[in-house]
């Protein structure tokens, strides 16, 4: 067959018409599978394999239509049809029009890909995004260390066990190269669990360490062994038998070991703080273990002297005990913070801290509590922080703490990104999550805070905390019968203050004033009925219900309550200068009313968070006592969050402006 009438027989066989169509087809598949498999979790290597088919049925396509021809009775070999009887024109005729319209579909979803991929914004650490995807990416330098299993005879030795597992964390925890989980994520997680691969995707990690101590006498023996999560592959293992004097030597030689296992050179500074040996005394040791095994369990206002005497117990065994008194700082300053220790005590922690170590991430740790819990000077607190943070680079209390203090300083976007990186070190926790939600919801990105919620809700199926911030995000939305079917899935007798306060507030805005009242003189918890914060609003509703003598007795109680035994109204987070505004007022002392406001709006000047609060109960005070205009303009003043708005666009307190609309701009208005 000459050359010229072989390409002629290839267009009149429409076999050019095919291969185009065949590749116009192709190119459809391969963009439905790339779309459709993630979906399904089907994986990657399936795509890859659609394309191999693909390529291979090429060829095999363009020998079938040489040598075949579709006709009206069927698919015959080329070589039985006779030249008049062929319909290859007719048939090219349909092949272009389905070309054509496969290649209209193709275009149209790859427009659409892009169109997508343009309006989606890259991810980025500040985004709103589920913490699963977050911590999709794993990278290869990092790890968890579950709870070591207790092979003691004598059960009560698992805070020795719990202690062992937490040095070797800490330890790991200041290598910057290496990310390591909380100990809050893994302390759920049991000892040699069944699956390591589901544990190393929950947490975001390529490593697990497990371990098991046994404690006889003064003798430990302790193994140790690292995974790799995704393959099960035991990477190296070692069993230590030593005294309980040289157990020390047991945690750095696990931390160093397996920074080598890693590949992570350390610098000369983390060499020294893996090795380092914390105390001599065995004894202050052991204090010091307990504490944080019970700092483990939660710090809360009751249990926090309890927690204190051990670290006391440990720096009164050895003087010298660095980390003790860091920790003793801690615990003292959230005892302060929460009105239950005084500023010297904190002091004195800290200053031996500093005085035995003072460059240590611990030392520097223990000034930024001091600084901000006890002094507010946020600054210098937050300098301190970032101090801390460089020598503890995977301690996610830290990044959580600075957004904290990030959030009073106005650097809402620098407050976001250390909420989300606190995540992806302790995703499992509680604490972290329920700041980070709280804190898109009072910026109005409601939905963002629920996607917070859910995974929180599918790590802790029930949890009264999440769906706290569940019920609130729908109750700032107005969205009130919502709000109460999410509270009702909470025990009425949650010990919980936060919860208590937001039945409250859920009765308020219902306009039920009876039911609140009866709600706060029902007496749970004792901590929030017995809150001179919870009797000022008390006072309030008794006020709106018409008991007038019993708000001024209300009111009368709440002030002496937050009042120190030197007669002044302490400034604190718990707002209480900003309380005593609406005490005074719903007394009737005017004069005292707005001196106090002036006073609370100097103390909270500098504190973005606290200021606004101040501003609503001045406004409040400016209203009660006949000055609309002037409750206008401090409501129009920037600062307000949606939990204020909430306030605004809710709560009786507000009605007399409801029509107004000023009142109306601040309601549904940011003032930034």
């Amino acid at each position: 067959m000459k050359i010229d009438n072989f390409f002629a027989e290839l267009k009149r066989r429409n076999v050019y018409k095919i291969a185009v169509a065949y590749a116009v087809a192709s190119w459809l598949l391969i963009q439905i599978a790339t779309q459709v498999f993630p979906f399904f979790e089907i994986p990657n290597w399936a795509v890859r394999l659609v394309v191999l088919l693909l390529i291979a049925g090429f060829p095999v396509t363009l020998v079938f239509s040489w040598a075949f021809e579709i006709t009206a009775e069927g698919i015959k070999r080329e070589s039985e049809i006779e030249p008049n009887q062929s319909i290859t024109h007719h048939t090219g005729r349909k092949i272009v029009a389905i070309t054509v319209m496969l290649a209209v579909i193709a275009a149209g979803l790859l427009g659409f890909q892009l169109w997508r991929s343009k309006s989606t914004p890259a991810p980025r650490e500040n985004e709103a995004a589920t913490i699963q995807s977050e911590t999709a990416t794993v990278p290869e330098k990092s790890i968890a260390v579950l709870p070591f299993e207790n092979l003691s005879d004598d059960k009560s030795n698992a805070y020795f066990a719990e202690g062992i597992q937490d040095e070797i964390l800490t330890r790991l925890a200041k290598i910057a190269d290496l990310k390591v989980i909380s100990r809050t994520s893994t302390r759920q997680f049991a000892s040699a669990p069944t699956s390591l691969r589901d544990i190393g995707k929950q947490l975001g990690v390529a490593h697990i360490l497990e371990g098991s101590v046994q404690k006889i006498a003064n003798a430990v023996h302790v193994n140790v062994q690292l995974i790799r999560a995704t393959t099960d592959q035991h990477l190296w293992a070692e069993s230590y038998d030593r005294t309980l004097d040289d157990v020390f030597a047991v945690e750095g030689e696990v931390a160093t070991t397996i920074a080598d296992q890693l590949n992570i050179k350390l610098s000369g500074a983390e060499q020294k703080a893996v090795a380092e040996k914390p105390t001599d005394n065995t004894a202050a040791h052991d204090a010091y273990i307990r504490g944080r095994a019970m700092v483990a369990e939660g710090l809360t206002s009751e249990n926090a002297a309890a927690i204190g005497a051990e670290f006391e117990q440990a720096v009164k065994l050895d003087p010298k005990f660095a980390l003790a008194w860091a920790q003793l700082a801690s615990v003292r300053s959230y005892a302060y913070f929460n009105g239950v220790d005084s500023a010297a005590a904190v002091k004195e922690a800290v200053d031996h801290a500093v005085a035995i170590k003072p460059d240590s991430g611990e030392a520097w740790l223990a000034q930024a509590l001091y600084r901000y819990r006890v002094l507010r000077q946020f600054p210098s607190a937050l300098e301190a922080y970032q101090n801390a943070q460089k020598r503890l680079p995977n301690d996610a209390d830290i990044l959580e703490n600075m957004a904290h203090l990030e959030r009073r300083l106005g650097q809402k976007q620098a407050a976001e990104n250390h909420y989300r990186a606190a995540a992806k070190l302790d995703p499992q926790n509680g604490d972290v999550l329920a700041s980070l939600a709280e804190f898109l919801a009072s910026e109005g990105r409601f939905s963002e805070s629920d996607e917070v919620v859910e995974h929180w809700l599918k790590i802790s199926p029930g949890n009264e905390e999440a769906l706290f911030q569940k019920a609130f995000t729908r109750m700032a939305q107005g969205r009130l019968a919502e709000s109460a079917a999410v509270l009702n899935q909470i025990d009425r007798n949650s010990p919980s203050v936060d919860i208590a306060f937001l039945r409250l507030r859920q009765l308020l805005f219902e306009r039920k004033l009876e039911e609140a009242i009866a709600l706060v003189k029902a007496g749970h918890p004792p901590a929030w009925v017995n809150d001179p914060r919870t009797r000022t609003v008390l006072g309030q509703i008794e006020h709106l219900a018409g008991h007038e003598q019993e708000a001024r007795a209300t009111f009368t109680r709440a002030l002496a309550g937050m009042k120190g035994s030197d007669g002044n109204i302490p400034v604190d987070t718990r707002l209480l200068p900003s309380f005593a505004i609406l005490a005074y007022a719903g007394l009737g002392q005017k004069e005292e009313a707005f001196a106090q406001a002036q006073q609370a709006l100097a103390a909270y000047d500098k504190d973005a968070l606290a200021r606004p609060a101040v501003q609503l109960d001045l406004a409040q005070i400016q209203l009660q006592f006949g000055d609309k205009e002037g409750a206008l303009n401090t409501l129009a003043l920037p600062g307000a969050d949606e939990a204020i708005r909430m306030e605004l666009r809710l709560s009786p307190f507000w009605d007399p402006l409801r029509n107004d609309p000023r009142f109306q701009k601040a309601c549904r208005e940011p003032n930034r």
